[in-house]
Parts: structure tokens; sequence; C-alpha cells
């Protein structure tokens, strides 16, 4: 996935009105605002209620589902290999918002300040926090770009990591 196949993905989420922000690799970049690695795929968060703009937008430029971990996640891929992992958000009134995960008891929260702004190739884009980053890669057995994404945001932004 490159940085102009995640602009044009945004660019046509945008002309589709869907609200989307930025994770994982990508969100990590974005907050440095240059990219440091190359990236297999694309984290985006999106507003749950607009889910069926969001699967029409992507079905009309070739993508389709190809994994189905609803309502935690799920899994768009075109043709050419490019993959999105797409993760439904429920906002409350106040902004913040909320993610099913896997431990129902237990859902992943999204608080109002860490929808933030960050920037690939100048074009300022939506994505989490560098707290929220740090949250979003907790629970699971850390990969490399894992480790080099948690060291990109000590290094930019002095923020506590937990690998």
């Amino acid at each position: 996935m490159t940085a102009d196949d995640v602009l044009a993905i945004l660019a046509m989420l945008r002309r589709a009105e869907v609200d989307t922000w930025i994770g994982g690799g990508w969100g990590v970049d974005a907050l440095i605002g240059e990219q440091t690695r190359q990236h297999r795929d694309l984290d985006l968060m999106h507003r749950k209620d607009q889910e069926p703009a969001v699967m029409a937008a992507l079905a009309e430029a070739g993508f389709a589902e190809t994994l189905d971990w609803r309502p935690v996640r799920f899994v768009v891929t075109d043709p050419s290999g490019r993959e999105i992992d797409l993760h439904p958000l429920v906002f409350a009134a106040d902004g913040s918002a909320v993610q099913a995960s896997t431990d129902a008891e237990h859902p992943f929260t999204y608080p109002a300040s860490c929808l933030v702004t960050g920037k690939i190739r100048g074009t300022v884009v939506g994505c989490l926090s560098p707290e929220q980053q740090v949250y979003f890669h907790q629970g699971y057995e850390p990969a490399d770009r894992d480790r080099h994404d948690m060291t990109q945001l000590r290094q930019a932004f002095a923020i506590a990591t937990h690998f």
C-alpha cells in the first residue's frame, strides 16, 4: 500500500462523505509526517453508521470483502492486492467512540481527543493520536513492524510504549 494509494482511497471516501481516521503503520507515519517503512495494508476507523457508504464507495473502486470479524473489524481487498482493515466505531454525543472487541465486556475506547490529524505527502489526514496508537497496539505479540512503529512514536513524541 503506497502513499498514493492511501491518498486516493481517502479522497474517494471523502467524496462519499465518510469520516475516517488512519490507525496502524500509516497512522504512525501520518503523525510523523513522513513514510518510515513499507506498508502491506491500511487500517481505517470509520463511523459504523456510515458503513453502507463505506462499502458502496469501496465496492465501486473494486474492493471486495475478504474477512468478516464484525463487529470488531473486517477487511476488503482489491484485485491488485491492496488491503484495507476497517474498524467500525460507534460514537457518543461527546465525540468519544467505542469499537467492539473479541471480549464483549471490554470494548476498545476512543476518547474524542484521540481523533487528530497528521500528514501524508503534505496532505492533512485524520488519524489516531500517539497515545491511541499505543493503546491500539496492545494485546498481541508485536511484529517487527509494530516495534518499528512504537520506536517512531517514542522518538517523535517522547511517549512511553509497552514494547
